[in-house]
């Protein structure tokens, strides 16, 4: 196969755009990283459970269990993107919607990117955030930029190339705008898994042993009266805690202050698979159904199209060649080469590509040069919002919250 494959260039990649292939695809074989049977700890989803279902593998049922999902996968190449905008030197350039949460106020200090948000440019962060206009503050939503989404959709993605191409890319639905269910949505043009076969699920244990062999007896532990520098916040004497449980003669168990064994305990947990496979597809059919219409008669969509099928092959590169630790004993390590097949012509074998970062990295710079010689083609820098006071304000209750119950559970 290394033989058959050659390095996708730009041409390779304006041409497929302009023709009627349906898909770039990438389909690559992982182990875990401890070897094959080591166990692998899937995402849990509602009440603990893991994504478990039957596919057909060859003609044969096959029970497989998801290890890294769509939309996670979306978010990783997210991420990889805006690594490569922000490193020294930077490797590329895209807009990006910036909400920096830096208001004394609170008890830590964040940003929020269009490459973070959960939905991108159309996210209600950005909704109730300000930005400076004409010299005075409004709702980025009212803006001129803003408003650009209320127009948007697949034949006049213009405005949303220049604003979040990504969005183009990952999809959309601007479910929080002023039309509600009705805003803007742009499928996604790249989609990504990895999955786990043959998945038979297992067993996994937890259990402590105090090295001070505290026992469950030497109890009860109360809440200390007065807090100080010099003593733990509990104690063992009623003369030192509080007034109502003194009276009461209530406390806790050691263990609930991290003293004492833990009863092991065996639960169901984690899988042994054959092998992962991650999948990855980007649409050319998808991105040929957007439009950038423009004021000038000039043939702009080939251009604008090819920056984001460029765009979605350098996420997915970027995001493989950094591994696919996926979590806490769930990192895979890849059996083969990276290739990707062009679906080009139906009842014919794909051509075979290799692309690997820096040649991801350049294919998109090229493409984005080029669109960027079309006049009133749009392309943002970075588009700097303020938060509403009231935003600020939810914010800074909600991490007081949270402290509060870290310090109810640690007492």
């Amino acid at each position: 196969m290394t033989d058959e494959a050659k390095v996708l260039t730009f041409d390779d990649l304006k041409q497929a755009v302009a023709g009627h292939a349906a898909a770039f695809r990438c389909v690559t074989e992982y182990q875990p990283a401890g070897g094959p049977g080591d166990k692998v700890f899937p995402p849990t989803y509602e009440g603990g459970k893991y994504a478990i279902e039957t596919r057909y593998i060859d003609g044969a049922p096959v029970p497989c269990v998801l290890l890294d999902s769509v939309q996670s996968q979306a978010n990783r190449m997210e991420l990889a993107l805006l690594d490569a905008v922000r490193a020294t030197p930077k490797r590329i350039s895209l807009p990006l919607v910036e909400a920096k949460f830096e208001d004394e106020k609170l008890l830590k200090k964040f940003t929020v990117t269009s490459l973070e948000a959960p939905h991108r440019i159309a996210d209600a962060i950005f909704r109730d955030s300000l930005i400076e206009e004409n010299g005075r503050s409004v709702m980025f939503r009212k803006s001129e930029k803003g408003k650009i989404l209320d127009n948007a959709d697949v034949r006049n993605a213009t405005g949303l190339f220049g604003l979040c191409p990504t969005a183009l890319v990952f999809g959309i639905w601007d479910s929080t705008g002023p039309r509600g269910g009705l805003g803007a949505k742009i499928q996604r043009a790249i989609v990504s898994e990895i999955v786990g076969f043959h998945a038979q699920p297992g067993n996994k244990t937890s259990s402590r042993i105090d090295p001070l062999q505290i026992k469950l007896g030497a109890g009860p532990v109360l809440d200390r009266a007065v807090k100080d520098d010099r003593s733990p916040d509990w104690s063992i004497s009623l003369e030192t805690t509080t007034e109502k449980a003194a009276k009461k003669k209530e406390g806790k168990r050691p263990s609930e202050i991290n003293h004492g064994n833990v009863t092991p305990t065996i639960t169901d947990g984690g899988f042994t698979i054959s092998k992962a496979v991650q999948t990855t597809v980007l649409s050319l059919a998808a991105i040929r159904r957007l439009r950038f219409p423009i004021p000038e008669k000039v043939d702009v969509d080939l251009k604008a199209r090819t920056v984001i099928a460029a765009l979605g092959l350098l996420g997915a590169v970027l995001t493989r060649e950094e591994g696919a630790d996926l979590r806490s004993r769930c990192q895979l390590v890849s059996t083969q080469e990276f290739f990707w097949e062009l679906l080009a012509t139906p009842g014919q074998a794909p051509l075979k590509y290799k692309l690997d970062a820096a040649t991801a990295v350049s294919l998109f710079n090229k493409a984005f040069a080029e669109a960027k010689t079309t006049p009133k083609l749009p392309w943002e820098d970075t588009i700097a919002l303020t938060p509403h006071p009231d935003l600020i304000e939810l914010v800074k209750r909600s991490q007081e919250l949270e402290a509060s119950s870290v310090a109810e559970e640690g007492q």
